[in-house]
């Protein structure tokens, strides 16, 4: 379904900026509730194969919302979530730096069977966030469906039209069946969806400037999507903004999680296809017919409005420790068994640049996600950085990677590793900025 691009007017503008400001005021003030959103987990099925019957799944879905979830940046929002599943359960949102974001591995409790929890979530940031349950996937009985959220920038973009491209993998029995991550997927068939279809359709009229939100849904799997036939230009990366540049050969390689927005001109019909590794596949398609009439050439895409990250990053003096993923010596743990009680990763006093070197010792790919803050990715001679933002990271086997970031949200923050095998489990670790 088409969705043509949200343009806020300046009374919405106002409101949200009179939210933020509110927020920061003392005196007793009660910062002005601007946006609601009812959320719920509940059972599903999805069309996976057309000679089997539709899939049994489990979905975070947007009883309130019809389409995509449309925020805006500086919103305060009332979030009510129902559990209509047979598990505890909370949602977790990813992409978010706030300090007020509880998730609930951090003393929150998740949400009991058939029970309903109202909380308030503040947008900081704009840009394409998800929310899902891969905390929780000792608990899930099928596979789970994550919800993409889209916090809209205060101020038009200067695009024709605003989709999101959700892709999603399944290990699929011989009866059509689905098995969730973490299950050993022997005698399973991988398959992978497009907004929820084997084969998705887009369409677009000539000379349309799309603004194209590909999210990597997937659980395990580090995958490329390629437009054919057109340039792509990466607009921001795991939802804030880059130094605009085009995406190499056309193509985006994600983890698990990580998100990359691309503006796109659309010129002619051409395959959205997809790699995971192994092979190509063709997964969708853009289908391009007529022409937009406009007054003037489209000129070069614009940078989009920065979400308030620093400039510069104190290299010199900054915090540094090494991260060595998945050791169960090091304290890393299944989300189930995880308690602030342990010890954690490192510690930070707020306002201070902290530096990771994060090592896979693992013999195959591990994806690394941290909560609370973005990271620049530091070149290899920690002479700089390169020009845009990350909470996602896939790294090899046997390298070390070198992060950095401001330490500027206070409080106590989850880190996630999880290697690149369907069956491997998912752990977690905190750090602390005081």
């Amino acid at each position: 379904m088409k969705s043509r691009i949200f343009a806020p007017n300046r009374r919405e503008v106002l409101a949200g900026l009179t939210a933020s400001a509110a927020g920061l005021l003392g005196g007793g003030a009660t910062p002005v509730t601007t946006a609601q959103l009812a959320l719920q987990a509940r059972q599903a099925t999805l069309a996976l194969r057309p000679d089997q019957p539709p899939a049994p799944i489990w979905e975070l879905a947007a009883v309130s919302h019809l389409g995509n979830v449309h925020l805006k940046r500086f919103d305060r929002c009332e979030v009510t979530f129902r559990n209509a599943l047979p598990v505890p359960l909370a949602p977790v949102w990813y992409g978010l730096d706030s300090a007020d974001l509880a998730d609930p591995l951090r003393g929150r409790a998740p949400v009991a069977p058939d029970a309903t929890e109202t909380s308030i979530i503040s947008i900081p940031n704009a840009g394409t966030l998800v929310a899902d349950f891969r905390l929780f996937e000792d608990r899930l009985k099928q596979p789970a469906r994550p919800l993409p959220i889209i916090a809209a920038e205060t101020g038009p973009v200067a695009v024709d039209r605003d989709e999101v491209l959700l892709i999603e993998e399944w290990r699929l029995q011989r009866d059509g069946t689905a098995i969730p991550p973490g299950q050993d997927p022997k005698d399973t068939t991988p398959l992978y969806t497009l907004n929820g279809r084997t084969s998705f359709d887009l369409s677009a009229e000539a000379g349309e400037r799309l603004r194209l939100r590909f999210i990597n849904g997937s659980q395990r799997s580090v995958l490329a999507i390629k437009l054919e036939s057109h340039e792509v230009q990466v607009m921001a990366l795991d939802g804030q903004p880059a130094e605009p540049f085009p995406a190499r050969n056309g193509a985006l390689i994600l983890a698990p999680g990580a998100r990359a927005d691309a503006f796109v001109d659309a010129a002619t019909s051409a395959a959205l296809v997809l790699h995971d590794g192994k092979e190509a596949r063709p997964i969708g398609h853009l289908a391009v017919s007529g022409k937009l009439d406009r007054r003037a050439a489209l000129p070069p895409p614009r940078p989009l409005p920065p979400n308030d990250l620093p400039d510069k990053l104190d290299l010199k003096g900054a915090l540094r420790f090494d991260l060595t993923l998945g050791a169960a010596e090091a304290g890393w743990t299944r989300p189930a068994n995880f308690s602030t009680a342990s010890t954690p990763a490192f510690r930070a006093r707020a306002g201070r640049t902290v530096v990771l070197a994060v090592r896979n010792p693992a013999p195959a790919t591990t994806v690394f996600h941290l909560h609370g803050h973005h990271f620049r990715l530091l070149d290899r001679l920690d002479d700089g950085w390169k020009p845009y933002w990350l909470d996602t990271l896939a790294i090899e086997p046997g390298q070390i990677q070198r992060i950095a970031f401001a330490a500027t949200s206070p409080g106590r923050w989850l880190i996630e590793s999880v290697v690149t095998d369907w069956a491997a489990p998912r752990l977690v670790r905190w750090y602390g900025v005081e």
